[in-house]
């Protein structure tokens, strides 16, 4: 019988619909969460009910940064391969609470490198970066690549997930266990974050009230459903590098999306016109993001599936039986 799975942050967006996709192929799935209240609590114990619900499944109250509880976790379960997801996200956010992401994002990243490097048999550690990494940089006509520097972070949030790549690349040299950081491009759909543009946006269209757009319109994302992002992140978990090696990869659809575009095919999944409010860049954003899957897709086959307007049908539909709109 295969060892278990860890997966931090099992009660957020992404870990959520990992930890469901890996218990669908059979695998035994440990999920760490501390259920913090930076967005609505009771959506994150709503997906841990539709887990718990599942065999396979256990759950542990837990903030990722006890670096003690996390390594007699590993250690009593036998987990051999970890799905980091667990993070203070939000740039915004980090403007104002700079030490919250000290503790989860870099405290919570070496808690896991050590309980992983201490763990017998360890296998494979696949963990969340994001493209906040590559800064306010040029869109082009290419992708961002994995193999520019990322050496001009543009917010803490950003800093912090670049400095965990580092720290993964020093842990790789040091201890040999095998590592993958993703870095993750704009992710939506059901079950998402409520401080997300598509998700505020949704809730404000259908309360008539105005939307603020910032950047005055001219941002470009490079929206990614959830469903594609999953097959991604248990894609590069299922091919480990060799022994002594920490690789980082883009998960992104590769399709920039205007920030006005995606208003207006939300408009048309709601039905509902919204009267828009432009306001300025905000500190920390970034005006365009756009993903090279170039080396995700040559080692797993991965190919976003899910174009953005029926991404955003669904994530409607999801909205309104969830919230009974």
């Amino acid at each position: 019988m295969a060892a278990p799975i860890l997966v931090t942050g099992a009660a957020g967006f992404i870990g959520h619909a990992t930890a469901h996709c890996l218990l669908s192929r059979g695998e035994t799935v440990i999920g760490i969460d501390n259920l913090n209240d930076y967005y609505e609590p009771a959506l994150k114990r709503a997906r841990l009910a539709s887990l718990q619900s599942v065999p396979g499944f256990s759950f542990h109250m837990m903030d990722v940064a006890d670096a003690g509880a996390v390594a007699e976790l590993l250690r009593e379960h036998g987990a051999d391969r970890v799905v980091h997801l667990a993070a203070q996200a939000g740039v915004r956010y980090s403007i104002d609470n700079p030490f919250a992401y000290e503790r989860s994002n870099i405290g919570g990243h070496l808690a896991i490198l050590e309980a992983c490097r201490h763990q017998p048999g360890f296998v494979h550690l696949v963990y969340a970066s994001s493209s906040s990494v590559y800064g306010d940089k040029p869109m082009g006509g290419q992708g961002f690549s994995e193999d520019e520097p990322a050496v001009s972070p543009v917010s803490l949030y950003a800093a912090t997930k670049r400095a965990c790549e580092l720290m993964s690349q020093s842990y790789a040299t040091l201890y040999g266990f095998p590592q993958t950081g993703l870095r993750f491009f704009t992710v939506y759909g059901p079950w998402g974050r409520p401080d997300m543009a598509y998700f505020s946006f949704t809730r404000k269209i259908l309360n008539g009230e105005p939307i603020e757009i910032f950047g005055e319109g001219r941002m470009a994302r490079d929206f990614t459903y959830i469903a594609d992002i999953v097959d991604g992140i248990v894609g590069a978990l299922d091919h480990s590098p060799e022994r002594g090696s920490h690789r980082i990869l883009n998960i992104g659809d590769s399709q920039p999306v205007g920030l006005m575009d995606m208003i207006s095919t939300l408009e048309r999944a709601l039905g509902r016109d919204v009267i828009k409010i432009m306001k300025p860049m905000q500190p920390g954003d970034v005006t365009a993001t756009y993903a090279d899957v170039s080396k995700l897709n040559a080692l797993t086959g991965y190919a976003p599936k899910v174009a953005l307007a029926e991404g955003l049908e669904r994530f409607v539909a999801w909205y309104r039986d969830y919230y009974r709109m």
